[in-house]
């Protein structure tokens, strides 16, 4: 495994990609809404990366036909947009990532589409909280294995399952670098953080079983129960004394340190 300590110019390129891809999820919100097709918010966002002087990471990489990755409801990762409507109660992710510069800014969030039911905003929240709980562990001599340990403890606490099949992963020149970032394990194992690290944690979790299956596409993959699944993903810097979340958005509250 070579994972690379990122210089002080390749982080301060790297904070711009981060803060416009999460500029894209701030602008695509009015948008997500009952009756807008997920090819309508791939336009949109392939517009606005566009006119930042940036691109869309997602299109044509490895044959990836869209700009951005929408996943609704049993949906896990890797949604393809399509012209099928969003409807009232859906749950969606929306996964964005932007090229600038040459480097990398990858961010996802869920959005409800008008009133959803109260189990699955439990688990778009329980989700989140995954999130978080691993950012946090994040700093110089801290294991990966400590993110995925709190990770998977808080999801099973909820009684929800956490999808192995897909990790985080070290971001930077290349949209998928090492290390990988697994959301279970065990704490003190794995990968020592050091300052200048830079990654994505994205923890997929199931209402229902873990189990996934991939379709006929090759990239949209489905819970195989066709249970709820939610994610949310940010892109994160190891300081000399904790982490920065490259990818903040502006009306979210994140401690950092």
């Amino acid at each position: 495994m070579s994972v690379s300590i990122k210089s002080a110019d390749e982080i301060n390129k790297m904070r711009v990609a981060g803060k416009l891809a999460a500029d894209v999820l701030e602008i695509i919100e009015p948008y997500v809404v009952a009756g807008v097709t997920t090819n309508k918010l791939n336009d949109i966002c392939h517009a606005f990366i566009l006119e930042q002087d940036a691109i869309p990471a997602p299109l044509n990489y490895k044959g990836f036909p869209k700009s951005i990755c929408t996943s609704v409801n049993h949906t896990i990762c890797h949604g393809i947009p399509n012209d099928k409507a969003l409807k009232n109660g859906d749950i969606i992710n929306i996964d964005i990532t932007v090229i600038k510069d040459g480097y990398h800014g990858d961010t996802s969030k869920m959005f409800e589409v008008g009133k959803v039911p109260k189990f699955a905003s439990r688990l778009i929240e329980i989700t989140q909280q995954a999130l978080y709980l691993g950012i946090q562990q994040v700093k110089p001599g801290a294991h990966l294995g400590d993110i995925g340990y709190v990770i998977q403890e808080h999801a099973h606490a909820a009684r929800y399952s956490v999808v192995r099949e897909f990790c985080g992963h070290g971001i930077g020149k290349q949209f998928h670098e090492d290390p990988q970032v697994l959301h279970y394990g065990q704490p003190g194992t794995g990968l020592k953080l050091k300052e200048g690290m830079i990654f994505t944690i994205e923890p997929m979790l199931n209402q229902g079983k873990r189990h996934i299956k991939m379709l006929a596409d090759g990239w949209t993959v489905h819970t195989k129960d066709r249970s709820l699944s939610a994610q949310w993903e940010h892109t994160i810097l190891v300081t000399n004394n904790g982490y920065q979340v490259l990818t903040a958005r502006t009306n979210e509250t994140i401690n950092e340190t």
